[in-house]
């Protein structure tokens, strides 16, 4: 693994319960004590006076049941050494475990000494952190011995000790090691052998080694280091005991980068920033450069086939999502994010998306083979960088490959090994799930937006009373496309009705909902009802819906409601009539430019069950040119702001009245906080439009069957007027019908009207509420045809409520030359 740095470490001192604090003695080859320690002293209670020049038998008696001394002696010469748990009385006669290791040292000529370090079994237990990895340390790890005179220069050394480092035990005698090791690591440990000499006290440190066993590559060394007393007390050298704790180290870097893997990498939804953020953990952790590509399908949330590369036989095609280097120079030499990756199929790179098995070339050679027949364009680039070592390691997922993950190392010297490959495998496996969370969310929200889009209106036209234009911008990658909808609906007498809803919750469920809202509204619309009755019906309908869902079987109880507001402009009378549920007000731009929200009454969202609290219309004079905007609660709030802010901003942006609606529809959405808004942002623009006074015709009639013969000439003329003869004889037929039904069956004073738009509407109004309903006539029925008269000469009619009765309608196709724009 490299350092963050770079650099070799000088000195990285470790818990000293990591390393065994034993007590040391040295021995001569007869077993006299030579050499003891505070250490020592503490534990059995014997000070240096006492026991050097001893045999360590009559300081240290075994216990009954062991060998005697010389057999003991001479079992240790013939193993090489010792080790094992004993009993040993302490000074003042009471018996401790101990764990003891005899270890045979070598010096000049041949000669050679015992190193004995024991260790009391209690500072073991098992209950302490890392008691056992200590036991296991003391008592059967490799410890590589080595004794320095006064002056740090090796007197006596163990075989561990030669095989740690890799100098043959000869070079070792008389030498200090700085003469065997130049640099800042022997420069430190002999920093920490002169305080040892100076102070007494253990001490601990860790350095770098390259033992030539592992091909050179460097191994973490822990040293503890005794201060040797004479009989006078007096430091008769140091002596130093290394363990190999590459391993651990390794084992605990491995933990911390994949720890560190959980919390950064897939923070987000987005398929390339995950990518980037497995480049930039691997960077320097890992590898001196990261590359990350993903296959170029799935940055838009599609699978890539499981045998990529072999079902047309094209080469494989990735796209860049992420590139990390400890130089920033590097960079330059890869290609950037987002750009197009074509590889070789024969390269090393593309048997890996081939095959899906990693591949590890520890001493890459970019001169010969290959690397230069495959891809010498890419061969080039990794010269230029200096990389020396690199791992091809491929990103897998449901028996899918996803990309490849690249790693290289130029600065750090060490070449990549196979436990190398092992962590930037289990990096890559973490990144390979959030990917394909990633995915799956990608496909989720692709189906939900689709559906969502093909339930919007993709045209929206107000005909001869409005100009219209409208935006829609679902939320994002983390929170999922919302249920807002919009809809502009053409009813009878050139009105319009303009919606805009919100569905509560995202995802396909929430679409889904909006689509079935969107047509209720519709089917409501299409009833003629005024705002707040549509909205009482509607209400009706979710909560319907909702207690369907939750009649379902296995059904998962969510949340459910939505807001509304329903708009109806008449052109004629230039007057607007809404009601809302739940929903933001809409603004109200006057043709100077003025803003205002009406206070209208809020009203309760749908689906709540709160139909003891009616819903309210409102009714505003709207001049010509006056704009409308509707939208969803996204255009206006926000985490960060308060619902004021965004009215604020709303208003400042429709303040433009010299701006086309298309025009204004953008600067409203630039003014979004950010272009990936948390939640789903609608926005319906109108701009209204009065009918000209010559484009309408009304004339109030008796309730007399003559007002039938008046009613019928009245339309003629007008219609001749309007250059509209051929539609006379129709129209008359229409008429006649339509004031006879209201004569018959109606009350009070009659009114017809024409309407001169994009189609010719005939109005007749009447004081009788009740609407007229059209039925199958019998063959020696009199009457009951005029509706299925009218049905047939229309291109569609209908009924909808009025102020003090009710409005009877139908409509005729106009000449295009003729439609009133």
């Amino acid at each position: 693994m490299t350092n963050t740095d770079h650099t070799p470490p000088l000195a990285e001192p470790v818990s000293p319960r990591e390393i065994p604090d034993a007590a040391i003695a040295m021995l001569d080859a007869e077993g006299t004590v030579v050499g003891w320690t505070h250490a020592a002293e503490q534990l059995v209670g014997y000070s240096a006076g006492e026991v050097v020049g001893r045999s360590a038998a009559h300081v240290l008696p075994p216990a009954e049941d062991a060998p005697s001394a010389s057999a003991f002696a001479e079992q240790c010469r013939a193993q090489n050494g010792w080790s094992g748990t004993v009993m040993v009385r302490h000074r003042d006669g009471h018996a401790i475990k101990m764990t003891l290791r005899i270890s045979l040292l070598w010096g000049r000529d041949a000669g050679t000494r015992w190193l004995v370090s024991v260790t009391d079994i209690g500072t073991l237990s098992s209950g302490t952190p890392n008691g056992a990895v200590r036991e296991s340390l003391l008592a059967r790890a490799p410890i590589g011995i080595a004794v320095y005179d006064p002056q740090l220069r090796c007197t006596w050394v163990s075989d561990v000790m030669e095989r740690h480092v890799g100098v043959p035990r000869d070079r070792w005698f008389g030498r200090r090691l700085k003469d065997l090791f130049p640099g800042f690591e022997a420069e430190a440990l002999e920093v920490v052998m002169r305080q040892v000499l100076e102070s007494g006290p253990t001490k601990v440190h860790e350095y770098r080694a390259w033992p030539p066993a592992d091909q050179g590559r460097a191994h973490l060394f822990s040293a503890s280091f005794f201060c040797l007393q004479d009989a006078d007390g007096k430091a008769l050298g140091v002596c130093s005991m290394s363990v190999d704790v590459t391993g651990n180290r390794r084992a605990r870097e491995r933990l911390a980068i994949l720890s560190e893997a959980s919390t950064r990498i897939g923070s987000t939804l987005d398929l390339m920033q995950t990518g980037q953020e497995l480049a930039d953990l691997a960077v320097p952790l890992l590898a001196d450069i990261a590359v990350v590509d993903l296959m170029e399908s799935v940055p838009f949330g599609v699978d890539p086939s499981a045998g990529t590369g072999k079902a047309n036989g094209l080469p494989p095609v990735l796209r860049r999502a992420g590139v990390a280097s400890i130089d920033l120079g590097v960079l330059e030499l890869t290609a950037v994010r987002e750009e197009v990756i074509h590889v070789p199929p024969t390269s090393s790179f593309g048997a890996a998306l081939r095959t899906g098995r990693s591949h590890l070339e520890a001493v890459l050679d970019t001169h010969a083979g290959p690397w230069v027949d495959h891809d010498p364009t890419r061969a080039q680039k990794i010269r230029d960088s200096g990389i020396h070592s690199l791992m091809v390691v491929p990103i897998r997922a449901r028996r899918c490959v996803l990309g490849l993950a690249v790693f290289g190392r130029s600065e750090e010297p060490t070449p990549f090994q196979e436990d190398d490959l092992l962590l930037a495998e289990e990096l890559v496996t973490r990144a390979a799930l959030s990917l394909d969370n990633a995915i799956q969310y990608a496909r989720q929200r692709s189906a939900a937006l689709t559906l969502q889009r093909d339930l919007l209106p993709h045209h929206v036209g107000g005909g001869a009373a409005l100009d219209v234009a409208s935006r829609y911008v679902p939320a994002d990658m983390d929170h999922g496309v919302g249920g807002d909808w919009f809809d502009v609906i053409k009813l009878s007498g050139a009105r319009v009705a303009l919606v805009v809803g919100d569905v509560v919750g995202h995802g396909i469920n929430a679409a889904a909902t909006m689509g079935r809202l969107r047509t209720a509204v519709r089917t409501l619309a299409d009833m003629e009802l005024p705002p707040h009755e549509l909205l009482t019906h509607l209400d009706d309908t979710v909560r319907r819906l909702s207690e369907e869902d939750a009649d379902a079987p296995d059904h998962l109880p969510a949340a459910v409601g939505a807001t509304c507001l329903y708009a109806v402009y008449d052109p004629v009378t230039r007057r607007c009539t809404m009601a809302r549920a739940g929903h933001p007000p809409p603004a109200i731009i006057d043709p100077q430019g003025r803003v205002a929200f009406p206070d209208m009454p809020a009203g309760a969202p749908l689906g709540l069950g709160l139909g003891l609290v009616p819903f309210e219309s409102v009714e505003l004079e709207l001049p010509e040119g006056t704009l409308l905007a509707l939208y969803t609660d996204g255009l206006v709030e926000s985490r960060d702001d308060d619902i004021d802010v965004g009215l604020d901003r709303l208003g400042a942006a429709l303040a433009e009245t010299d701006s086309s609606l298309e025009d204004l529809c953008s600067q409203v959405i630039e003014t979004l906080p950010t272009q990936s808004p948390a939640d789903d942002v609608t926005l319906l623009l109108a701009r209204t439009r009065g009918l000209e006074v010559a484009q309408v015709a009304s004339w109030e009639l008796s309730n007399a069957p003559a007002a039938v013969r008046i009613a019928r000439q009245a339309a003629a003329r007008q219609l001749s007027e309007w250059g509209l003869e051929h539609l006379v004889p129709t129209v008359e037929l229409i008429v006649s019908e339509l004031v006879t039904n209201a004569i018959r069956y109606g009350g009070g004073p009659i009114c017809l009207r024409l309407i001169q738009h994009q189609v010719l509407t005939c109005e007749v109004s009447d004081s009788n509420t009740s609407h007229p309903r059209p039925r199958q006539p019998h063959i020696i029925d009199e009457q009951g045809r005029g509706l299925f008269l009218v049905a047939q000469l229309s291109r569609r009619w209908g009924s909808r409520s009025a102020t003090d009765g009710k409005v009877v309608w139908a409509e005729q196709d106009l000449p295009s030359k003729a439609v009133a724009v």
